[in-house]
């Protein structure tokens, strides 16, 4: 129904007892909730029905309430109420807060919805009358009886009837009445309750009634029933102990053997010969003197037991001794790992500052050694995409440090107790992950991995986040207290590691506690050397195989590199290698062969249909479409920024799921356009009579950020200038109204998305130079890259010369990259 229909308003009444009612009522929907006829009723009335209850006071307070059942269902709400309701007059109004109304209710009658006359702003329909039948014979009277007893008894037991109701069940005298007092204050709930209401006859409303208030006074009675066994139960307890007390007394004076129990005892031991510290030692011992008093029925017995078997079980003092040769990690780090330089050497690094403490440490006095020590505190972070090896790089620095490796994942946790555990008031409670991580590494200074710290929620239960700052700072955390212990434990000897794909997520004070090591995507030269090193070997002894049994070409690691992966790390390539490997296996099992080669036919025969193109990115045949750079979760990629033209008013329309600062570049972007349409061969009245839509592909996933303005100024140059962009230019940078390029960060990764997808060219902003010296030689070496101050300079490598108007012939801020020459100057990494 239109919510602008206009409804007459209808004038008919209907005769009851209390004055008339009108034939058309507005109708109130009410969740879970009954309104019985003869009955007064508290209503909660929130903000959405503020229009129904405005209509209804300001007339004669009369409405109809139906009950609504607790569904999803995604009907319009006239299709999901009840049929039958109470006719109600409202006594009393209030505000119990800003957005609720209380209202109390007289129910008047019973009635039907014969017909929906409207919808909106609030329901309203045209009703009948359903009076109860009344029979008044013998059997109403005897149910009357019998239902009263009933209610006697059950609400003399339940806690939720009301003192005044149970005293007024003997002044009732009509059954009606008293079987809607019976529905109301007893706990049957929603559904029997509006059953109650439907039921026509008082002698079928009665014998309902009385079957289910029977059933509630047996549950009412068992529970009490239960409830008296427990108080017994526990006051045996009490009794228990207080004998147990006395028989100790008895044996001591008799002169019997007084001495404790074997498991106290043998507690006790364990405490004094333990090399906790003496807070913790005074902790346990005091938490023993307890549990030596209780029985073991007692509730906190197997509580108090816990706690000390944690107590007992950590490595107060056991700590692995660390790898001092030098030569010998680096060969660990080199033999588990193909590249990654930098986070070698930043390990070898640590191992030399350790060696070099230990040796000032024997020289020193022992509060000097201890602040050096606690001066050597580290805690790297490797961030980078996926497959990548990060979290087996946390293996490898604990073998090459000759240490024991935890890790604990932080993917998805919201409670902060997960981090610094429960207190002991809490039934079940344990120690936070971090102190269960350490009694399973056995030492007090092992390589703690923190996997997934960008993964990190909050939420009501806290911030885990934030409990992370002492844990990773080393200036704190030599007397870390977790709230199941809540003694200090010394974390200060412990090498946490902590991995991230997005830096962006994790909050800068923790951010701000972690040395940052960018790992990003590998290139092809890379991987290829990780598959023949690493995968392959790893898949081939995970078949049953040996290198005897089959042999892989470069060219056909090189086929599922470029053909059947597009991805920064390699996870997929050794999933692909492994499916390889099955395929072989079937081939060497059933065909008789005693050695298979892999070649590049035999990849493309096993994987079927190849996924990607490595020759180039896309073929751009027509205005209007440039090749951007990006970085996302996964590592770089390339997206492709689309604009078109149409007839229309001026309007420019963006797609894309783009975020706030993507959608400034293109308004950015549209507004330079617009401004140099002169030298562009554009007029201006080309703007107003046209509308410009700008749409980046993959809709379906968030995109952000200022680096792809290179490529939306491109893309609306090309459009309307006519000329196409070059297929093999890939472009990142941003782009102020001056037309002035601004630098931008990830210029690794998406170089390395760029040669991945078979582009040959990227423009850059001049001062992201610099960064180019992070790229790999076998990349460098093969690409050009094209260093710009300025668009002008950018539009004029992007696009063909022909028709373009430059400020200069030759534009002084364009600098080509040779393909021979690998030097660049070296500086800090910029901001942006």
């Amino acid at each position: 129904m239109e919510k602008d229909q206009t409804i007459s308003e209808n004038k008919a009444l209907i005769k009851i007892d209390n004055g008339d009612v009108p034939e058309e009522l507005p109708i109130l929907p009410v969740r879970d909730q009954v309104v019985f006829p003869t009955l007064h009723t508290s209503l909660a009335i929130k903000a959405d029905s503020a229009d129904l209850l405005e209509s209804v006071l300001k007339g004669d307070r009369l409405m109809g309430v139906v009950g609504v059942p607790n569904s999803q269902s995604d009907l319009p709400m006239s299709k999901k109420v009840y049929k039958t309701g109470t006719i109600v007059r409202i006594t009393y109004v209030t505000r119990a807060s800003e957005d609720t109304t209380i209202i109390v209710a007289e129910g008047l009658k019973r009635f039907k919805i014969a017909q929906w006359v409207s919808e909106e702003p609030f329901l309203r329909a045209r009703v009948v009358l359903a009076p109860e039948v009344a029979d008044g014979d013998l059997e109403t009277d005897a149910l009357h009886r019998n239902l009263r007893e009933l209610c006697k008894a059950v609400f003399s037991l339940s806690m939720t009837a009301p003192k005044e109701a149970v005293e007024g069940l003997s002044n009732i005298q009509d059954p009606l009445h008293l079987a809607y007092i019976a529905a109301a204050y007893s706990d049957i709930g929603f559904e029997k309750r509006q059953r109650i209401l439907e039921i026509d006859a008082i002698n079928r409303k009665l014998r309902e009634m009385v079957t289910v208030m029977s059933h509630e006074k047996e549950v009412l009675e068992l529970g009490k029933k239960i409830q008296n066994d427990v108080r017994n139960e526990m006051n045996k307890t009490q009794r228990d102990y207080y004998l147990r007390q006395q028989l100790k007394a008895i044996r001591k004076e008799l002169g019997e053997s007084g001495e404790e129990e074997s498991e106290v005892a043998e507690f006790r031991n364990r405490i004094e010969d333990s090399a906790m510290s003496d807070e913790a030692r005074g902790e346990a011992l005091r938490e023993l003197d307890r549990f030596a008093e209780m029985t073991p029925q007692s509730a906190e017995y197997s509580m108090v037991r816990t706690y000390i078997e944690w107590l007992l079980d950590l490595p107060w003092e056991d700590i692995s001794e660390d790898q001092t040769d030098i030569s010998a990690a680096r060969t660990t780090l080199n033999a588990d790992h193909y590249g990654l330089q930098e986070v070698k050497d930043r390990i070898v690094e640590f191992l030399s500052v350790r060696n070099l403490l230990n040796v000032r440490r024997a020289k020193t006095s022992s509060e000097t050694a201890a602040s050096a020590a606690s001066g050597a505190g580290v805690i790297l972070c490797f961030a980078g995409p996926p497959g990548v090896g990060k979290t087996s790089l946390g293996q490898s620095i604990a073998r090459a440090m000759g240490r024991e490796f935890t890790r604990m994942s932080l993917g998805g946790i919201r409670d902060e107790a997960e981090i610094r555990g429960h207190r002991r008031t809490y039934v079940g409670a344990l120690p936070g992950r971090i102190i269960q991580a350490i009694k399973r590494a056995g030492t007090r200074n092992p390589v703690f991995m923190l996997d997934e710290v960008d993964k990190l929620g909050a939420d009501w239960r806290g911030d885990p986040s934030s409990a992370l700052l002492e844990v990773l700072d080393p200036a704190q955390n030599a007397a870390f207290r977790d709230n199941y212990l809540n003694v200090d434990f010394d974390l200060s000897e412990v090498i946490f590691i902590a991995t991230a794909n997005q830096l962006e997520t994790i909050p800068p004070p923790l951010r701000d506690r972690m040395e940052i090591i960018q790992i990003d995507g590998y290139t092809e030269f890379e991987k290829l050397q990780i598959a023949k090193h690493h995968l392959i070997p790893r898949q081939i002894e995970s078949h049953g195989l040996d290198d005897n049994d089959m042999t892989f070409m470069d060219e056909a690691v090189r086929k599922i590199i470029n053909s059947y992966t597009r991805e920064s790390g390699v996870r997929q390539l050794e999933r692909l290698i492994g499916s390889v490997c099955r395929k072989c296996v079937v081939h060497l099992t059933t065909s008789g062969w005693s050695h298979f080669i892999v070649t590049p036919g035999h990849v493309a025969d096993f994987l079927k249909k190849e996924k990607f193109e490595s020759e180039v990115s896309e073929k751009i045949d027509l205005p209007g479409v440039a090749t951007g750079l990006a970085v996302t979760a996964t590592g770089g990629d390339i997206l492709f920024v689309e604009a078109t033209q149409m007839k229309g008013s001026g309007k420019f329309k963006l797609t894309g799921q783009l975020g706030d600062v993507m959608k400034e570049s293109a308004q950015i972007a549209y507004s330079y356009i617009r401004a140099q349409a002169d030298r562009l061969g554009a007029a201006p009245r080309d703007f107003d009579r046209s509308d410009v839509h700008l749409h980046v592909p993959a809709g379906a996933i968030p995109k952000d950020g200022p680096s792809a303005g290179i490529a939306m100024i491109m893309a609306l140059v090309s459009l309307f200038s006519n000329r196409n962009v070059r297929s093999d230019v890939g472009m990142t940078g941003e782009v102020t109204l001056r037309g002035r390029v601004l630098p931008v960060g990830g210029i690794k990764m998406k170089v390395l998305a760029a040669h991945r997808a078979g582009l040959k060219t990227v423009i850059l902003p001049r001062r992201n130079a610099r960064d180019l010296e992070d790229i790999p030689d076998e990349v460098r070496n093969v690409m050009q890259f094209i260093l710009v101050d300025r668009i002008d300079a950018a539009i004029g490598v992007g696009l063909a010369p022909a028709g373009y108007k430059s400020e200069t012939d030759q534009p002084a801020d364009t600098a080509i990259m040779p393909l021979q020459d690998n030097v660049l100057a070296s500086a800090d990494s910029p901001i942006h």
